[in-house]
């Protein structure tokens, strides 16, 4: 299994080009685009979940699988789902925050 640096894990997704900055985006748009990276954030969640729960299973039965590589796969698992989880808990908070503010 190899390591696989921050950039291809989709990091720099998250903060804008120089040209998303320079260009309008319509509101549809925006909100499209917004949709399209939660959905893939969650894809590669997913995957990575499947891949440990994958790799654990192939231990579990006895097949040619390195422990640190099960190891690897399943930290890695837990940390994007713990991320997943924080960035879900301060978009809710984020919500109830403007819910409050008085129109």
């Amino acid at each position: 299994m190899s390591i696989q640096n921050i950039h291809s894990m989709g990091i720099e997704s998250l903060s804008p080009s120089t040209s998303q900055l320079s260009t309008k985006v319509s509101p549809y748009n925006a909100q499209q685009n917004f949709a399209q990276m939660l959905k893939s954030s969650i894809n590669s969640l997913n995957e990575a979940q499947l891949q440990s729960d994958q790799m654990t299973q192939r231990m579990i039965n006895g097949e040619n699988v390195e422990l640190h590589d099960v190891m690897i796969a399943s930290q890695k698992a837990s940390v994007s789902l713990n991320l997943t989880m924080e960035m879900r808990n301060k978009a809710v908070e984020a919500y109830q925050e403007i819910m409050r503010m008085p129109v």
